[in-house]
C-alpha cells in the first residue's frame, strides 16, 4: 500500500477534516434531543470480571490520592489493552495510585449499570469509561468540567477535530478521548475465503457480499458470517453497516437526525434478514463477540462484520497474523467511509479525588496511554503527533483511511450517532421483532419511531 503521504516519523495524518456540512447539521440537530435511559452496545464483549488495582508511585503532592477507574475492558481484545494501558501509567506518572476496576459483560451494559447506580447513591468514581457526543446527554448535569486538563495538555493542539467537537457538553470539556475505532469492518479468514474461491476486492455490496455468503455456504463447511446475538447490539451494529451501505452516507445521516426514509431502513433491513436467516451458526443466538471473533481464528468461519476492535483479538491471537491468517475489507459498499467511534473517560462533577482524576485524565490523552492501549485495542490514537511504529499493518492502513475518508459518520450504536434512550429503544426493537423471525416491516417502523420521537 501506498504510505507515501504519510510524515517520515509514521504519525498519524494532521488533517482535520470534520465530517462533511450535512453530517454536522444532522448530528446538530441530534445533539438537541433529550438524553438518558440505559443502553446496550459496547467494544469488548468479555464475559468475566476480575480487579484490576494497581498502584503508581504514590508521591506526596496533590495528586496523592487513589483514583477509582470504571471500565468494561475484561476480556477479549480488552483484557491486553487495559494491562498495557494500566503498566504505561505506572511506568509514566508519579504522586498518584489508580485503582483501574473492570466491570465484566458484554457491550458496557454491566458499566453502565454500575455507574448508573454509583451517580445516583451520590458515590461516583474518579472517572469510568464512555463513549462521547450524543451519548453524554444521559450524564448531563453530573459530569463536571475538564477545561482545564484539555489546555495544560494542549489537547485541541494535537487532538483530531471530531474528538474536540465531541468531547465537549454546554460549552465545556466532560471528558478526555483515548482512541478511536473504525466500525464499517468486515474481516475474514483467509484459508476460509480462499478454499471458497472468493476474490474479497469485488464485495462492493452487501448483495455481492451476500452472494459470496453462499459461495462459502456452498464450497466448503465454515460458517458464512459468525455473529454473536447473546446481547442485541451486535445486530443494530451490523444493521447500521447494511445501512450505510445500501443506501449511502447521506440516508443514513438522513436517519440519524430523525428524517429517514421508509424505502431506505426497509432496504437494509431485508439485506440484513437475509444474511442472519441464512448464513450464521445454529448457536449465534447463545454466543457473544469473544466467541463469535473465536470462530474466525479457529478457521470455523469464512466471515465477521465487527468494529476493528476485532484485529485487535486477532493480534493477540497466537499464530494469527494479519494479510496470512485473516484479513479486512472495508464493509461492503461503505469503500471511502470511516464510520467513528471514540472510546473515552468521563469526569463526574462530584469527583472523590477531583486532582487525581484529571492527573489520569491528563495521561489518558498522552502519547504514551495512546500508543500502550490502541496498538492492543485494534484502534488508533486521536492524537495526530503519535509514531503509528508499533502499530502493525492494518491499524496503519486504518490511520490511513481515517485520513483519506470521504465521510466519518457516526455510529449508530456505540453513543455518537443517537443519544442513549434512542439507542435503547433501537435495540429494544431488535430484541422483540429481530432475533427470530425476523419482522421487517416491524422493524423498520419501530426504528423510525425511536429516531423520529
Amino acid at each position: 500500500m501506498d504510505m507515501s503521504h504519510k510524515s517520515d516519523d509514521g504519525k498519524l495524518p494532521s488533517r482535520r477534516t470534520f465530517i462533511r456540512a450535512s453530517g454536522v447539521a444532522a448530528l446538530a440537530g441530534i445533539a438537541g434531543c433529550s438524553g438518558g435511559g440505559g443502553g446496550g452496545g459496547g467494544d469488548d464483549g468479555g464475559d468475566s470480571g476480575g480487579d484490576t488495582t494497581t498502584g503508581g508511585d504514590s508521591g506526596g503532592g496533590a495528586s496523592g490520592d487513589t483514583v477509582e477507574v470504571l471500565h468494561g475492558w475484561t476480556g477479549g481484545d480488552g483484557a491486553a489493552a487495559a494491562d498495557a494501558l494500566v503498566e504505561a501509567f505506572d511506568e509514566n506518572v508519579d504522586g498518584a495510585t489508580l485503582d483501574f476496576n473492570p466491570i465484566g459483560g458484554g457491550g458496557n451494559q454491566n458499566l453502565d449499570a454500575v455507574v448508573a447506580n454509583r451517580l445516583q447513591s451520590n458515590d461516583p468514581p474518579g472517572s469510568f469509561a464512555n463513549w462521547p457526543g450524543p451519548n453524554l446527554l444521559r450524564y448531563e448535569g453530573v459530569l463536571g468540567s475538564v477545561d482545564d486538563v484539555w489546555e495544560e495538555n494542549d489537547f485541541e493542539e494535537v487532538m483530531i477535530q471530531e474528538a474536540i467537537d465531541l468531547h465537549q457538553q454546554n460549552g465545556s470539556y466532560r471528558a478526555v478521548p483515548l482512541g478511536s475505532h473504525r466500525l464499517n469492518c468486515l474481516f475474514y479468514n483467509v484459508s476460509v475465503v480462499e478454499d471458497a474461491g472468493i476474490d474479497v476486492d469485488s464485495l462492493n455490496s452487501p448483495s455481492a457480499f451476500i452472494d459470496a455468503l453462499q459461495t462459502v455456504q456452498n464450497e466448503t463447511d465454515a460458517i458464512p458470517m459468525t455473529h454473536g446475538m447473546s446481547g442485541t447490539w451486535t445486530t443494530t451494529q451490523l444493521w447500521g453497516a447494511v445501512m450505510l451501505g445500501v443506501n449511502g452516507y447521506q440516508p443514513y445521516m438522513d436517519f440519524l437526525a430523525g428524517e429517514g426514509s421508509e424505502d431506505a431502513v426497509r432496504a437494509a433491513f431485508e439485506a440484513t434478514a437475509e444474511m442472519l436467516e441464512n448464513y450464521i451458526s445454529e448457536d449465534a443466538s447463545s454466543i457473544g463477540l469473544t466467541q463469535s471473533n473465536q470462530n474466525i481464528i479457529n478457521g470455523d468461519a469464512a466471515f465477521i462484520h465487527q468494529g476493528n476492535w476485532a484485529a485487535g483479538a486477532f493480534r493477540n491471537a497466537e499464530d494469527f497474523d494479519y494479510d496470512e491468517d485473516w484479513g479486512f475489507k472495508t464493509f461492503p459498499g461503505t469503500e471511502g467511509m470511516y464510520t467513528l467511534h471514540f472510546d473515552s473517560f468521563l469526569y463526574p462533577s462530584d469527583n472523590p479525588t477531583p486532582e487525581a482524576t484529571k492527573t489520569w485524565l491528563s495521561f489518558v490523552g498522552s502519547p504514551e496511554a495512546q500508543v500502550a492501549f490502541n496498538q492492543f485495542k485494534g484502534s488508533i490514537p486521536t492524537r495526530t503527533d503519535v509514531s503509528l511504529d508499533e502499530f502493525g499493518p492494518y491499524l496503519q492502513e486504518t490511520a490511513e483511511d481515517f485520513a483519506e475518508a470521504e465521510f466519518r459518520p457516526p455510529n449508530l450504536q456505540h453513543g455518537l450517532g443517537v443519544p442513549s434512550e434512542v439507542m435503547t429503544q433501537l435495540n429494544e426493537v431488535i430484541s422483540s421483532e429481530f432475533t427470530g423471525p425476523y419482522n421487517v416491516d416491524a422493524a423498520t417502523q419501530g426504528f423510525l419511531d425511536a429516531v423520529s420521537n
